[in-house]
């Protein structure tokens, strides 16, 4: 298998899996439809900076820690149940407080940098949390590294196709919030949505916490 052609099989691989609805998608449409364009971005590129992360980190071998050690995955997915459960409920709680004036959040927008750092650790932190990443990073990227090629290099370059494609599916979701702002910027329907992606965080976490590996 030559580069061009294993990267083309991983970019439809990890495409497929890009558009599957999951964390990812939940944490980038939340941010859109409730606080901003602005968080979303930074929210897409934490996730995505979380990506680079596990694929450069499976690339050098470290991640197989996790192929190898049933304590380490656990370990690590507890950690990242928690934190998506603390996510799920934080919204919830949130809302809850609102009460009927839904005035939940302020769109970061017009809010200054701090709120933007914390949307990409916020999606950094979800996947690096994840060892569902750092699984699916074992189980593909040394089935797409051709034999002659640097490891290290064309590992990172696999992982970077994968973060490319989730930045184009991010803009698309964000885009389309957008041109459905009018609506989206409703109180009860940003109140539903809060909702919505909260009990989704929550479940998530959930399914995360009593996974098997």
């Amino acid at each position: 298998m030559s580069v061009w052609t294993a990267m083309v099989s991983f970019a439809v691989v990890a495409g497929l899996l890009t558009i599957v609805p999951g964390l990812d998608t939940a944490l980038v449409l939340r941010s859109a439809i409730v606080r901003g364009t602005r968080t979303a971005f930074a929210t897409a590129l934490g996730v995505g900076s979380g990506l680079m992360v596990w694929g450069i980190a499976t690339t050098c071998g470290l991640s197989v820690l996790l192929a190898t050690s049933q304590v380490a995955y656990t370990v690590l997915r507890i950690a990242g149940a928690i934190y998506l459960v603390w996510l799920g409920a934080t919204s919830l709680h949130t809302l809850w407080r609102s009460g009927g004036s839904g005035d939940s959040h302020a769109a970061d927008d017009v809010v200054p940098g701090g709120n933007v750092l914390r949307a990409w650790a916020r999606g950094a932190t979800s996947n690096l949390l994840n060892p569902k990443v750092g699984v699916f990073y074992i189980a593909m990227l040394p089935q797409f590294i051709p034999p002659q090629a640097p490891h290290l290099l064309m590992g990172t370059a696999l992982t970077l196709v994968h973060f490319i494609e989730g930045i184009l599916w991010s803009t698309a979701l964000i885009c389309g919030v957008r041109f459905a702002r009018a609506w989206l910027d409703r109180r009860s329907v940003k109140r539903w949505m809060e909702g919505i992606t909260g009990s989704v965080l929550l479940a998530l976490g959930l399914k995360l916490a009593f996974d098997s590996p």
